[in-house]
């Protein structure tokens, strides 16, 4: 009997009492469209089974069920990691269950998690990432279900989005070391073609430049930095080019560039200044401390579910395209 419990079905509740699947599903979700003598006999069966009602189950006859669907990059980059703390508390919240896939950051693995997730009929899905190509945006749109972005730009704004204001960031980073009297600053950044990192934070940067008065120097300028060993293998060409401070758009690779110049010797901050975007530990755990943007991580993620939950709900939404406040952090890489 144990055993039988243990393992009882909606199946095995249905078949017991002598109903279709939709109307213990019905009892489940507590329809009221069951007579109260079938009510009865299904209550009784599932405490006689020992059946314990899953999300689909519960979704048989309201057609959802109350899974969301969510696309991270990098599970272990602790960025993405608290904006999904911030999404999975909302998630709980309103009582939806989170599927959770990581890509890599591969927009090939990112297409793949769209689809598969789209299968498993989510009723809506979060999308995080530094790249939204065209072949992604047209499978999440053939979701058919309701999807947000959570610290993801969407170029076109087709899609509701939860961000900072990511140019006016490094704008204003560029902009306190110009006032500083740094004229050679490095920018380094995770791509050479995707939005994030060319028509946002690159974008930034060249306007404070040329609100500056200072020209362009490409060779100040380095892409496709993904993880701390390239931040360290940074180091020597940024010294090489005279970088008097150095702008990074993720932590981790801040602190490969921190510790790889510190191992040529050079002294941050009296030498060479360093910036970082993300403020998540990674900051806080080097020596010196890094100097960053700091990005509300864990509400991005919880707005961005709330989002989702009205849009599942077919509420309308406020504001489609929300862009919350950041901070600069001052700390010991800077003077």
């Amino acid at each position: 009997m144990g055993e039988e419990k243990k393992n009882a079905t909606i199946y095995d509740v249905a078949a017991a009492v002598g109903v279709s699947l939709a109307t213990v599903s019905r009892v489940v979700n507590g329809s009221e469209n069951v007579r109260p003598a079938t009510r009865d006999k299904v209550l009784s069966a599932i405490k006689e089974l020992g059946y314990r009602p899953n999300a689909v189950a519960r979704g048989l006859a309201s057609k959802k069920t109350t899974t969301v669907g969510v696309v991270m990059p990098d599970m272990t980059n602790l960025f993405y990691s608290e904006l999904t703390r911030g999404i999975d508390d909302v998630a709980n919240m309103y009582q939806y269950d989170v599927l959770l896939t990581n890509t890599d950051d591969d927009p090939k693995r990112a297409l793949t998690a769209v689809r598969n997730l789209a299968d498993k009929q989510i009723d809506g899905l979060l999308f995080m990432g530094s790249q939204l190509s065209d072949e992604v945006l047209a499978a999440i749109q053939a979701t058919d279900v309701p999807v947000v972005l959570a610290g993801s730009v969407n170029h076109g704004r087709v899609l509701p989005s939860v961000n900072i204001d990511y140019k006016k960031a490094f704008a204003e980073v560029t902009d306190n070391f110009l006032q500083a009297g740094k004229k050679r600053l490095a920018l380094v950044l995770g791509s050479d073609d995707r939005a994030i990192d060319q028509d946002y934070r690159r974008a930034g940067y060249e306007k404070a430049l040329a609100e500056g008065g200072i020209a362009l120097d490409e060779g100040l300028i380095f892409a496709g930095a993904r993880s701390y060993q390239d931040g360290q293998n940074l180091a020597e060409a940024i010294e090489k080019a005279g970088a008097e401070a150095v702008i990074a758009y993720d932590d981790e690779v801040a602190l490969g560039v921190l510790n790889g110049l510190q191992d040529m010797g050079k002294k941050v901050p009296d030498e060479i200044e360093i910036v970082s975007a993300n403020n998540t530990t990674f900051t806080m755990v080097a020596r010196p401390e890094i100097s960053s943007i700091d990005q509300p991580k864990y509400d991005i993620g919880a707005v961005a579910m709330r989002l989702l939950t009205k849009l599942m709900d077919k509420e309308s939404l406020d504001e489609e395209q929300v862009v919350l406040p950041y901070t600069m952090v001052k700390r010991q890489s800077t003077k």
